[in-house]
């Protein structure tokens, strides 16, 4: 253990954890986010991203795998009293054993591999949260590469999209974009790989579509779609056909669906 420390009021340093919580400005500027939830903190050390400090709730006998977290993060330890963590943990009547603060990762797209079976996703300006955190648990799940969030979006850092991926933020490098041209230029660098829009208008269905090769898969925002750039970018845009009375799917069940089908595809070796 790096040290300890302890925060029983209200004082500058919870004051400053606490707009971790709410206010994106000062995340970004601190660089730092929360991490609660049992999975999502195992993952995080798991996968070695840095934390910059462990929050454990004071005077509480902590279980093995709270021991554990505080013996393997290598971070600086703070005691905080249980009804201030209860408000970091955001479980008002049952306090976390800990909560994590973590540093940001670089936005950088270099942190994404594009290889010969690179499968790569963009979400342009989701406004959700939680559909971000959703998809990006979806791209862990079928093997995609790494997620790019463009435009005018939600914060990949929200407690609630850290939260919805359950963990998969820190084993799927996800990189903030706010140009669409950024991402374009990056891909551009590495020939070959197809860049597929998901629409639902699109002129082929998805899995008519041949996604067995290097692939680049858009997932557009919830209400409007992909922006025209992005739709003037693609080489294609596929649809995901559907029965019922639905016109459309939420923006990450339709990533899901897409991510899904390119698995199986690449499962049985198409192309």
């Amino acid at each position: 253990m790096a040290g300890r420390s302890y925060v029983g009021r209200r004082n500058a340093t919870f004051q400053h954890w606490e707009t971790l919580l709410s206010n994106r400005k000062k995340r970004q500027r601190a660089g730092e986010f929360l991490v609660q939830g049992v999975r999502p903190i195992t993952l995080a050390v798991r996968a070695g991203w840095p934390l910059v400090s462990v929050l454990r709730q004071e005077g509480r006998r902590l279980s093995d795998w709270a021991r554990g977290i505080v013996d393997e993060a290598g971070a600086p330890v703070v005691d905080v009293a249980p009804e201030l963590i209860a408000e970091l943990g955001e479980r008002p009547e049952e306090p976390p054993e800990l909560v994590a603060v973590a540093a940001m990762a670089a936005d950088e797209l270099s942190r994404i591999e594009v290889g010969p079976a690179f499968l790569g996703a963009v979400f342009d300006r989701p406004t959700n949260p939680g559909n971000i955190g959703a998809l990006i648990r979806s791209a862990d799940a079928f093997g995609v590469g790494g997620v790019v969030v463009t435009g005018h979006a939600a914060d990949v850092y929200d407690p609630q999209a850290v939260r919805a991926s359950t963990g998969s933020l820190f084993a799927v490098p996800t990189v903030r974009v706010a140009s669409h041209a950024r991402v374009l230029d990056w891909i551009r660098a590495h020939p070959g790989v197809t860049i597929v829009g998901t629409d639902e208008a699109g002129s082929v269905e998805l899995a008519a579509h041949d996604l067995t090769g290097p692939t680049l898969l858009l997932v557009g925002n919830e209400t409007a779609g992909l922006s025209q750039a992005w739709r003037e970018a693609c080489d294609v845009l596929a649809r995901i056909p559907m029965g019922g009375t639905a016109s459309s799917l939420n923006a990450a069940n339709a990533a899901t669906v897409a991510f899904y089908e390119a698995r199986v595809q690449r499962g049985r070796g198409r192309g």
